[in-house]
């Protein structure tokens, strides 16, 4: 029997790394960010608790007519912050699945979030209408600022 328990214990072993590695956690923090480009404002705030529950919010502008001047471009995204901030509280929670690195809506393909563990970086995957999609990096922060 002594020469059965180091098999027995190594396959013991790698059955737990193989369950801990097919049900990965979710990161758990809060991220905040923003992307711009000519035609597209997005200010976007992430939580992710340490039950797994992902909350998020990503207020956008589509800017498709005549090119704005840099003052009315910082004041919409000033507007679009201001707006985030004042409607969080009220942000519910969004039913994500997370493979260990991309977040996906259940049952879904589309990537909404993407989480790389060895750099911490997070990055959410913002779609509008028929556009490309568009990669917003997020930062981590202790608490949500107004600032983004």
């Amino acid at each position: 029997m002594r020469h059965f328990s180091p098999i027995v214990a190594v396959v013991a072993a790698l059955g737990i790394a193989l369950a801990a590695c097919s049900n990965p956690r979710p990161p758990i923090g809060r991220w905040q960010g923003a992307y711009e480009d000519p035609n597209l404002i997005v200010v976007a705030r992430l939580e992710i608790d340490s039950s797994g529950v992902v909350r998020i919010s990503a207020p956008n502008a589509i800017v498709d007519s005549a090119p704005m001047s840099k003052e009315a471009r910082a004041d919409l995204h000033r507007r679009l912050v201001a707006g985030l901030t004042q409607s969080w509280s009220g942000v519910g929670p969004l039913p994500l699945e997370f493979d260990g690195h991309i977040f996906h809506k259940p049952g879904g393909v589309a990537p909404q979030l993407e989480w790389d563990n060895a750099a911490k970086t997070m990055v959410l995957v913002f779609y509008s209408g028929n556009r490309t999609s568009v990669h917003v990096p997020l930062d981590p922060v202790a608490d949500f600022s107004s600032d983004s």
